[in-house]
């Protein structure tokens, strides 16, 4: 019988013709098999018994799920190598093979007081996004992460008939926990990335799948992996000074409200070089009016290389304060909006953890120091980025505390074990 599977599996890649199939069944089969096995093979030559190529559409509305429904993507292609894929996202995901419909740049909307103010472009976007999907009509949607725009999706995918699978949960453990009901109506499979999602979805009587973290792929997979900072200060003509990175995120709004308060650590740090770890979705551009009266360099597409030489970074919440946690450079974590004293009263009514960086859910108690809106200024950055940036306790305890979340987060290899997950779940709503 296995036999008759591999060569089955063999057939779907390559044209055969019927003196070739009976090549096949006299070589590999006897008496009874060889009848059993020709009737397989023929039935599978017969048009109307080869199954369509899978459909999938993936949804993700920003770079870090632009990294990882990319890292999903590939696993899908290399699970099922007649995949078909189209969707929303970033170039990473087009790089995989995935035919682009709309960029993440064109639609990411953060904080509570932007979102209000475009309704109406966000309600335009679910509308555009409902009739490509109609049109194309997947096999399934895999909606990635991006909570507010995809849960409005899940409802009409859902009305439509097609199965909707969840890669990444919205962090409704953080805010809203009543979602939980609207998930577990909308979304066939959840498929969650970090460990404590298993235990908050077992609360509400909601069965998910848990693989690992595919961030733990994609920086094991990184190239220049055993880059020295000598080489990668050469490479992109720096000073040589320790360098402290900027990760200042990859929406408009983080840049405008995040990137100057970072930027007023330059003066009080002459002994090191800044350097703004730019954006794909960004360009020149968009920093220059932010760099008019400082002096700081901007390097693209080296994100993980420019963090891991670092004597330390100041990021912005979001899933970059835990790669710089696997990558284990110290941190300052940044987090600031349009709103100010309003934006903050209302993040901390609706806010249900303790903590907002990953750093910090994973290990269950403060690894790294949060600064948010208001208490995001001069003063405060100042005096917890000078206890990271030299030797001393600050230091040695965030690292041991990266340690333990590294350890929690486990190998490498999830981002192709979900892929595998996903199509055999798919077979069985195909049949």
């Amino acid at each position: 019988m296995s036999l008759l599977v591999g060569q089955v599996n063999f057939f779907q890649d390559k044209p055969i013709g019927l003196p070739r199939v009976r090549g096949i069944c006299n070589r590999y089969t006897y008496g009874y098999g060889k009848l059993v096995y020709r009737f397989q093979i023929f039935f599978y030559l017969c048009p109307k018994n080869r199954k369509k190529p899978m459909k999938y559409y993936v949804i993700a509305g920003e770079a870090s799920g632009d990294l990882h429904a990319s890292n999903l993507i590939k696993g899908l292609r290399k699970f099922d190598s007649g995949a078909e894929v189209r969707g929303w996202g970033g170039d990473l995901m087009r790089e995989s093979g995935c035919e682009i419909v709309r960029h993440y740049k064109d639609t990411a909307i953060m904080g509570f007081l932007t979102v209000l103010k475009n309704l109406d472009k966000i309600k335009a976007n679910i509308e555009a996004c409902h009739q490509d999907i109609l049109a194309w009509r997947p096999d399934v949607v895999i909606l990635v992460d991006y909570g507010g725009f995809n849960l409005r999706v899940a409802k009409f995918i859902k009305e439509a008939g097609i199965p909707v699978f969840y890669y990444i949960s919205p962090k409704i453990w953080a805010w809203n926990t009543g979602r939980v009901k609207k998930i577990k109506r909308l979304v066939d499979r959840m498929f969650v990335i970090f460990p404590f999602e298993v235990d908050f979805y077992a609360r509400y009587d909601y069965p998910v799948q848990y693989a690992g973290n595919p961030l733990v792929d994609a920086i094991h997979d990184r190239p220049f992996k055993d880059e020295t900072f000598n080489e990668f200060v050469r490479v992109n003509g720096l000073s040589g000074k320790p360098i402290i990175a900027l990760v200042a995120g990859s929406r408009s709004q983080e840049l405008k409200h995040v990137l100057p308060k970072m930027l007023t650590m330059v003066k009080h740090f002459p002994d090191h070089e800044f350097v703004i770890a730019g954006a794909p979705s960004m360009s020149d551009a968009d920093y220059a009016p932010y760099l008019q009266d400082v002096k700081v360099r901007i390097i693209y597409g080296q994100t993980y290389r420019l963090v891991r030489q670092a004597r330390a970074a100041l990021v912005t919440s979001g899933t970059a304060t835990l790669e710089t946690a696997i990558l284990r450079t110290p941190q300052v974590v940044c987090y600031s909006g349009e709103g100010g004293a309003l934006s903050y009263f209302l993040f901390k009514t609706f806010v249900k953890v303790k903590y907002i960086s990953l750093v910090n859910l994973i290990a269950g108690r403060e690894v790294v120091t949060e600064l948010l809106m208001q208490k995001l200024n001069e003063k405060n950055l100042l005096r917890e980025l000078s206890l990271i940036i030299s030797e001393g306790e600050k230091r040695d305890q965030m690292l041991a505390g990266y340690d333990e979340v590294n350890e929690k987060l486990g190998d490498a290899g999830a981002s192709e074990r979900f892929a595998r997950m996903m199509i055999d779940e798919l077979s069985r709503f195909r049949g």
